[in-house]
């Protein structure tokens, strides 16, 4: 994957000067041991940090390392001040673990880090520095490695957000008030954005007519495809076009480390160009350039966290239409523990990663778009370019980071899958099966005002993108409640 941060990690070992500083310094060293037998990417930074001056040694030891994150470890209680401060004075996320008792000594051999940690987050709080603390927080050697591994993905997305610009080509369609957004929520969360005309993208897309690397691109193209599944007359076009939004990229991102597009892409977009994009957008998706559909800014931004976390490919699809009773009937009830109301079809117009869909997938044409811009009974012409077939069945997380029409900043997630039953539709396609779907859409996703737009991981990772968003200091989190849990709107005599 390109287009992601790779986090080094340095393990900061703290002490209070009146318990044993070899007690820190010996369980830092087991944790390493875990650390290195999960093969982490990480340092043991060797400054033991009891007071200001040591803090500053630690956080240059991490810039020296090219660490770009840290996680603090209480060995014993900690010094309070000097410990935070490692938050202030170092420049990435950092997360607060402790360590429990267990090395055979009460007397000399304990250290009291899981009192230690109500203080850190309390010196944390004051200080307005902000600070990961995991769901426990404190364990032995092995269980803090595996929140440290646990920890490198949710870092992989802050550092990827603090980095990251976000270059649009708008402006949005007509009646797409769905995608509106407002960019305060951005500058928020430390992004950048580069909004253009998409005439700006016309003029460098001719630019590129001719470029000697469309061959090439046009060979990996097939290649990606194989034969029978793509229009060869059409390659030529998707490549420049590729060609035109990495150099974009390239030369856009100023001080920025990385980019995410959200293009306009109906209903000029095909005539002028002449071909959709989606096919495009789903090549640079599975590099980790997110290019949303629509102009969605938090769409995009969505599937950047995504891919961030997953370190796989995402997409973006429409909360789209209802399964029909006879398809449900036929290949669900009875094979699959889901309701009717559990599923629905999410859809794009071709959008998704090939890598993502089952093996029948093609280049076709976008059929809406070919009733409405094309002459009736033709055939397809500019109107093709879609990625289109059903998407692979397998786990899936359904989120979306929002910023609403007053300016807050809100979230969703869910888990479920993709069902291994066919569409019977057109696009890129899949059935989705979330548990209590029916009162997640009604509850959260309708009441709460969202979009039609969600963003999709192949992966369950709602624990950690849970974290993820509590982190960035979201405060309404919503995802699917059980049946025993209602929702604050829901009719309790429903």
């Amino acid at each position: 994957m390109e287009n992601i941060p790779v986090i080094k990690l340095g393990l900061v070992a703290v002490s209070r000067d009146c318990f044993p500083i070899a007690l820190s310094e010996k369980r830092r060293a087991a944790i390493a041991e875990k650390c290195g037998q999960k093969k982490l990417d990480f340092v043991e930074i060797k400054t033991t940090v009891e007071n200001e001056k040591d803090m500053l040694k630690a956080v240059e030891e991490l810039n020296a390392a090219g660490c770009n994150a840290a996680c603090v470890f209480l060995g014993n209680f900690g010094p309070e001040t000097p410990e935070t401060l490692i938050a202030r004075y170092f420049d990435g996320p950092v997360m607060f673990v402790a360590a429990a008792e267990g090395d055979g000594d009460m007397i000399n051999g304990r250290g009291d880090a899981y009192c230690g940690m109500l203080n850190c987050s309390y010196n944390l709080g004051m200080r307005h520095l902000k600070g990961y603390i995991p769901e426990y927080p404190v364990g032995t050697a092995g269980e803090l490695a595996d929140k440290i591994a646990e920890f490198i993905p949710i870092a992989r997305v802050i550092v990827g957000l603090k980095n990251l610009k976000i270059i649009t080509f708008g402006p949005r369609p007509q009646d797409f008030f769905a995608c509106n957004a407002p960019i305060k929520g951005l500058y928020e969360l430390g992004i950048e954005i580069e909004e253009n005309s998409e005439l700006d993208l016309l003029v460098s897309y001719k630019e590129h007519a001719g470029d000697k690397r469309i061959p090439a691109v046009c060979e990996d193209m097939a290649k990606e495809m194989g034969e029978g599944k793509y229009y060869s007359d059409m390659l030529e076009r998707m490549a420049q076009f590729e060609l035109t939004l990495l150099d974009w990229a390239e030369a856009h991102k100023g001080a920025r480390k990385y980019v995410a597009f959200a293009d306009k892409c109906w209903p000029a977009f095909p005539s002028q160009f002449g071909f959709e994009p989606c096919y495009v957008n789903s090549r640079l998706a599975s590099r980790g350039i997110p290019v949303s559909c629509e102009v969605d800014i938090y769409g995009c931004l969505s599937e950047y966290i995504g891919a961030c976390l997953t370190g796989d490919a995402v997409t973006l699809l429409d909360i789209n239409n209802s399964v029909p009773e006879y398809i449900y009937d036929k290949d669900i009830k009875g094979k699959f523990d889901y309701e009717l109301h559990d599923t629905f079809m999410g859809f794009h117009c071709g959008n998704t990663p090939s890598c993502k869909m089952c093996d029948s997938r093609a280049i076709k044409y976008q059929l809406i778009q070919h009733r409405l811009l094309e002459p009736e009974g033709s055939e397809p012409d500019f109107t093709r370019g879609t990625l289109e077939g059903d998407i692979a069945a397998g786990p899936i997380t359904f989120y979306r980071l929002q910023c609403d029409s007053e300016g807050e900043v809100r979230a969703y997630l869910a888990e479920g899958e993709v069902l291994p039953v066919a569409t019977q539709s057109f696009g890129g396609i899949g059935i989705f099966a979330i548990k209590e779907m029916g009162r997640f859409y009604r509850h959260v996703l309708v009441q709460k005002r969202y979009p039609h737009h969600g963003a999709v991981a192949f992966a369950h990772c709602g624990k950690l993108l849970f974290e993820v968003f509590k982190y960035l200091g979201v405060k309404d989190i919503a995802w699917n409640q059980p049946k025993n849990l209602p929702y604050p709107t829901e009719n309790p005599w429903a």
